[in-house]
């Protein structure tokens, strides 16, 4: 008898992120967002340069700096998917839609998951600081399939630029999906995929 899917609702509820663990696939429904380095380095920007002119704003969670106009929108417990995908076809919602290199965002991340982010969707390994603010934050690195960019982009049921536009394939869009298959790499305890797969690779020779 197969395994029932697990399908986790999104935005994450903090109660649901913190039973997931690294190697388990998860469907993902509901809503996320897309953003590559171009739109990560504005929002890093954007809540650097308003903690300058007002230290008061050093401490916004990601309500406050959506609601001040800081951030295009309220980050908390919310899901961002490494993405700038190709041109949608006609009839198309989306282009295709596979993951880029999660290392791109490292410089960035802590920041954001400081501020309520709970979850990232990308693909490769994640840096010690990166690692480090998961556990801190209670949230969750996943991977979406490499290489299946048509097949990811079947699950994305609405698409819509609400950021960013001038950055073309790079702006921020808000998307909601429908079972869109992940695996957890790296859990709100550190446990990581990539580690726990080398040994048990290593110990199984």
């Amino acid at each position: 008898m197969s395994e029932e899917k697990k399908i986790i609702s999104v935005p994450f509820d903090k109660k649901e992120v913190i039973k997931l663990k690294a190697g388990e696939y998860i469907y993902l429904t509901g809503t996320i967002y897309s953003a590559r380095d171009a739109a990560h380095k504005r929002m890093y920007d954007s809540i650097n340069e308003a903690a300058k002119k007002n230290p008061a704003a050093a401490e916004y969670d990601g309500l406050k700096l959506y609601e001040e106009g800081i951030l295009p929108f309220d980050i908390t417990d919310n899901v961002i998917y490494y993405l700038g995908p190709t041109p949608a076809k006609p009839g198309q919602v989306i282009g295709s839609a596979g993951p880029t290199t999660s290392t791109r965002m490292d410089k960035y991340t802590p920041l954001l998951l400081s501020k309520g982010l709970s979850g990232m969707i990308g693909k490769g390994k994640r840096g010690e600081a990166v690692i480090a603010s998961i556990v801190e934050n209670k949230a969750v690195y996943m991977a979406a399939v490499g290489g299946a960019g048509a097949l990811l982009s079947k699950c994305i049921k609405q698409s819509e630029v609400i950021a960013y536009d001038d950055l073309g394939t790079e702006a921020i869009r808000k998307m909601y999906v429908e079972e869109l298959p992940v695996i957890v790499v790296i859990d709100s305890e550190g446990n990581n995929l990539y580690e726990t797969a080398v040994e048990e690779y290593k110990t199984s020779r």
